[in-house]
């Protein structure tokens, strides 16, 4: 490995050699007599501004764009889609990011844009709030539908931003950066995929199964195995704490069915959830010794980790497209418990189905994934996927195979679902981020001489670069 690793290394100073390179540089303001970057972006037609925020060194916009609900049909009928702009200067180049969810009015920049110094451009999600067509149908929330999405935002700006495009995202997200590459690759000049799941058949999760009986060590495994157990043993006594607490909050349980089935269903996330948010280190906060726990000492537990809040209605609206789209295309997992007896366990996993009104049909693709998975093993090009050694969502990761060209599958060691290129082995860090620059055309001279010696051109910024799990349990990548 360390071979190749030194190989990839060396083609990198090759392949740098052919490429231009762009220096860093400051924030600018556009050149004197042109025309103001926010006029440029208003301009575009369907484009309209929400607000703008000051950042130091940049400017950042949050905007509404004129979609067509079906891209198929544009004529019939339009939607407002919420998407922000990071500004620093025309010249950078731009990431294109998205976390396959809402997206955040609050400036951020992407592990990609601060490699980079660019420019970084977020969208929303379609059907996520408040870019929801009204009425919703439904039938067209799906994986091409948002990839054309995004490919209209593209060439809408890259007339403004000229310069090389980097897509990413986390999660979903990157779920969602891949098949927009697979839907219209001639886009980007890059791809950075984190931690994204690849369910290529729905029905086969042995994979998740084999990953929980390994994952960090066995005393920790033990502990969050007790635990999980502990809760279902007492269901009767905590049911009545979940009882309390959706009084007093208001939470209601039409969607799933009842408060037995979510508060199994919470119970059943917790290890999932321990080992996707949270590292080996943090299982000294788990008890212990299970059996000799305290009621409080169960449910304070598994609702830190877990969040008894989430199978209410209330915590599941917000989440009804991503629900939608796993029962539908993107495919979810189901794991089993060997270290619970089959009593204690009512309803075990349950399915999207189960998360999402009985008003919206639903119907599984199950060609969908299988057509993703076989285009990135045969023509990813420019695409980089990165994994978290300890995230359960890594269990099916998506691989690159002999037709795949400057591709790569790395895998952060110890890291969660917030795995990075900062946190990958120094060899594939260096590699990693050399290639990113060489994608956005931007490599310095001395990383064209020595790949090893790449990093970041911006400095990092801790409020900018905030690098945030997102709280996507199981079922939410």
């Amino acid at each position: 490995m360390r071979k190749a690793l030194r190989w990839l290394l060396a083609l990198t100073v090759l392949i740098g050699t052919m490429s231009t390179a762009g220096a860093a540089t400051a924030a600018e303001p556009e050149a004197t007599g042109t025309t103001d970057i926010k006029e440029r972006l208003l301009s575009v037609p369907g484009m309209s501004l929400v607000e703008e925020k000051p950042y130091t060194g940049y400017r950042f916009f949050v905007l509404n764009y004129t979609q067509p609900v079906d891209h198929r049909r544009p004529s019939e009928g339009t939607f407002q889609q919420r998407i922000t702009v990071l500004h620093k200067d025309t010249a950078r180049p731009t990431v294109f990011y998205t976390g396959g969810y809402s997206v955040s009015t609050t400036p951020r920049r992407a592990e990609p844009t601060q490699i980079v110094d660019g420019n970084q451009v977020s969208m929303e999600y379609r059907f996520f709030t408040p870019s929801r067509p009204e009425p919703a149908d439904w039938s067209k929330l799906d994986i091409w539908q948002a990839a054309s999405d995004q490919h209209r935002i593209f060439k809408a700006l890259k007339k403004i931003y000229a310069e090389n495009w980097i897509s990413t995202g986390g999660s979903k997200g990157g779920m969602t950066a891949t098949y927009y590459e697979r839907f219209y690759p001639r886009d980007m000049d890059g791809v950075v995929a984190y931690v994204a799941p690849n369910d290529v058949v729905n029905r086969e999760d042995s994979a998740y199964d084999r990953f929980f009986r390994t994952v960090g060590t066995q005393e920790c495994r033990d502990r969050l195995n007790g635990v999980q157990r502990e809760a279902l043993v007492r269901r009767a006594p905590l049911k009545k704490k979940y009882e309390a607490a959706a009084a007093e909050n208001g939470y209601t349980f039409d969607t799933i069915g009842s408060l037995d089935r979510a508060y199994e269903a919470v119970v059943l996330d917790y290890v999932w959830g321990f080992w996707q948010y949270s590292t080996l280190a943090d299982c000294e906060q788990i008890p212990a010794d299970a059996k000799n726990a305290t009621d409080d000492e169960i449910w304070t537990s598994i609702d830190t980790i877990s969040g008894f809040s989430f199978y209410t209605d209330q915590g599941l609206s917000p989440y009804t497209p991503y629900y939608y789209q796993a029962g539908t295309q993107l495919g979810a997992p189901t794991i089993h418990f060997p270290h619970i007896e089959k009593k204690y366990i009512r309803y075990g996993y349950q399915p999207p189905r189960n998360f999402v009104p009985r008003s919206i049909d639903m119907d599984f693709e199950p060609w969908a994934m299988r057509d993703v998975d076989s285009w990135v093993r045969h023509n990813a090009t420019h695409m980089l996927f990165v994994y978290g050694e300890n995230d359960p969502w890594g269990a099916e990761p998506f691989r690159v195979g002999h037709g795949a060209r400057d591709a790569y599958v790395f895998t952060a060691p110890g890291m969660n679902h917030g795995a990075n290129v900062a946190g990958l082995v120094a060899e594939e860090k260096a590699l990693a981020t050399a290639r990113i620059l060489d994608w956005a055309d931007v490599t310095p001279a001395k990383v064209r001489e020595n790949p090893a010696a790449a990093k970041p051109l911006a400095k990092f910024d801790a409020k900018l670069d905030k690098r945030d799990v997102e709280r996507q349990r199981t079922l939410r990548p």
